[in-house]
């Protein structure tokens, strides 16, 4: 009987070399197996550090940034979760808390202080007027915001007086613009007086939308009219006055045509 061929042994041999399909597939399925195993260990044991473990909790909160406020009130009014893992910690609810307790606050950050730290970081509202109610004075910021009542007045700070009466323009300038424009346009005034005007200030008075005047410590008046053109005022006002030392009553309701009078 005649024995195989040449081509035939070849394509027996062609046919053994190599590992088997399924090896090769099953080493694959292992290491992605593998793969997975590690992956969720490492998510399980990250978790546990954040959340499970003492290293990563709150121990202590830190103020900074405050004047009028004290840090006991800021830290008070945070309520901030001191034990609790730091990544809980939910920063934007603190804000939130911060601004809804304490109007005095403008603008405030809370920092996770990593490994077991909160930082507080606020800045206060500055006064810029004064409305007096009930022998209290409600202070109001650079943007026509009440933001607390004090017993007593702080310094350099002038008071607001509407006057608006219940006939003629005052009584027509409130029910067009409302309380809260006429204090806002005053607030401005307040806020384009040059300095040395403004450190003198003593009553931002209204009577109406364009008739806002200013009385210095001295006893001398500004007549300043509307909010509008505060710039052109301010400069106005520094050169009458530098012209006019002796007067007492200074006009710019016009910038380009200032006014003074001795009387």
């Amino acid at each position: 009987m005649a024995g195989p061929t040449t081509a035939e042994r070849g394509e027996r041999q062609q046919g053994s070399s190599g590992p088997p399909p399924a090896r090769g597939a099953g080493r694959r399925l292992r290491a992605i197996v593998i793969l997975a195993v590690a992956v969720v260990l490492l998510g399980a044991g990250g978790a546990w550090v954040l959340y499970g473990s003492q290293w990563l909790r709150v121990r202590h909160v830190s103020v900074s940034g405050t004047l009028v406020l004290t840090p006991e009130e800021v830290r008070e009014a945070a309520n901030v979760p001191v034990g609790a893992p730091m990544a809980s910690v939910g920063t934007e609810a603190i804000e939130a808390r911060l601004r809804r307790k304490l109007p005095r606050i403008d603008t405030v950050d809370v920092v996770r202080s990593w490994p077991r730290g909160i930082a507080l970081n606020v800045s206060e509202r500055t006064p810029v007027l004064l409305i007096r109610k009930d022998g209290n004075f409600i202070e109001v910021d650079d943007e026509g915001v009440r933001f607390a009542t004090v017993s007593q007045a702080p310094k350099g700070v002038p008071s607001l007086e509407l006057s608006t009466s219940g006939k003629g323009p005052g009584a027509a300038s409130l029910r067009r613009f409302g309380t809260g424009r006429l204090v806002r346009a005053a607030v401005r005034v307040a806020g384009d007086l040059p300095a040395p005007v403004a450190r003198a200030a003593r009553t931002v008075q209204v009577r109406s939308y364009d008739a806002i005047s200013v009385e210095l410590g001295d006893g001398r008046t500004v007549v300043w009219g509307s909010d509008e053109q505060g710039r052109a005022k301010a400069r106005a006002l520094t050169a009458l006055m530098k012209a006019s030392p002796g007067a007492r009553h200074f006009d710019v309701t016009v910038p380009t045509a200032p006014a003074s009078s001795v009387s």
